[in-house]
């Protein structure tokens, strides 16, 4: 999400300077991005639209030095550390990273004055949703570690816009698909797996529903909220519901695989959401948002980047920090 929210803005926007904060976790990768740093490379670096700033959101003595260095007109916090299985292995590097991480960034921006802070929460927040939508005032109810740890940092931007008035947005994301995706998430992991002739794990039946978004509709939402919504808002930005057998059955159908052939069911995770459902109509009517994609349409477009660029995922899967946590996620290791 991240990566492709800076090629987006650095693509629209040509009189953006763009400051790209990572740290470089397990999921961190400098070749998400190769694409905007070869533009910019015959650039002198006075004269450069984007810079990567490696660092911790953490890190209040280096965030302190670049608030100072840089005249910041938005912050977009995308930082986090986001997949539901490995938090449920490691729960204090999702407490530190989404919910200290957000503290920290927010201090920064509040004592620099930063005009605007958009925060990126997620749909999870709301927790399983047996019939119906959740709206931007449904109660928080997370249901792992993962989801607690972004319901805590919502609240703290929340409870930071009140105390503090800082001029804050969040915006709560549905489950995004696209390019330049982790190859844990499911799309990345199925697609890469199918070409490699490898099953496709699946926790429980497969029936969980989720709300799928392509991550360029996402990044246009973030773009238009950064810019024309107002201060202390919330908005959903949600796709279209379908169950995980029913993506998976869209990207085999791609590849010509049978997929009932190339999958296999595993344990369930614990205290499993069944189905999350946003209602984004909020962002609808008030500034005009309508999504470009669809599942069933832009799966082709996807699919064929993986095949296009099988060096860019097949160096992660071959990297120990991927086999690790993969070996654990495929038997359904919960503990």
């Amino acid at each position: 999400m991240g990566s492709n929210f800076v090629r987006h803005i650095y693509h629209k926007y040509p009189s953006y300077g763009i400051y790209n904060l990572d740290v470089l976790t397990y999921a961190g990768n400098e070749d998400n991005l190769l694409d905007i740093e070869n533009k910019e490379a015959p650039v002198s670096p006075a004269e450069r639209r984007y810079h990567f700033l490696r660092g911790d959101v953490c890190d209040a003595l280096f965030l302190e030095r670049i608030f100072n260095k840089y005249n910041f007109q938005f912050v977009v916090h995308f930082a986090a550390e986001t997949h539901v299985d490995r938090s449920i292995f490691n729960f204090s590097d999702f407490v530190r990273t989404n919910i200290d991480g957000t503290r920290a960034l927010m201090e920064a921006a509040r004592r620099h004055s930063v005009p605007r802070f958009i925060h990126i929460s997620t749909d999870e927040v709301y927790g399983n949703v047996p019939e119906g939508f959740s709206h931007e005032d449904t109660p928080l109810r997370p249901s792992n570690p993962y989801s607690a740890s972004k319901a805590g940092a919502d609240l703290l931007v929340q409870a930071m816009m009140k105390t503090y008035k800082i001029p804050a947005i969040i915006i709560r994301g549905s489950n995004n698909f696209g390019p330049y995706q982790y190859p844990e998430k499911l799309i990345p992991m199925a697609i890469s797996n199918l070409i490699e002739g490898k099953k496709i794990p699946i926790h429980g039946s497969g029936g969980h529903v989720r709300s799928w978004i392509h991550v360029e509709d996402f990044c246009r939402a973030v773009d238009l909220i950064m810019h024309k919504a107002p201060d202390y808002a919330v908005y959903n930005v949600a796709g279209d519901l379908m169950t995980n057998l029913q993506v998976l059955k869209l990207i085999a159908d791609e590849l010509k695989k049978n997929l009932d052939d190339h999958k296999e069911h595993t344990a369930d995770r614990p205290s499993a959401d069944s189905r999350y459902a946003v209602d984004s109509s909020k962002l609808k009517s008030e500034l005009g948002w309508s999504r470009i994609h669809s599942p069933h349409a832009s799966m082709a477009s996807v699919v064929d980047w993986y095949l296009t660029n099988k060096n860019w995922w097949q160096k992660i899967k071959s990297k120990k920090e991927y086999l690790d946590h993969y070996e654990k996620q495929s038997k359904a290791q919960w503990y």
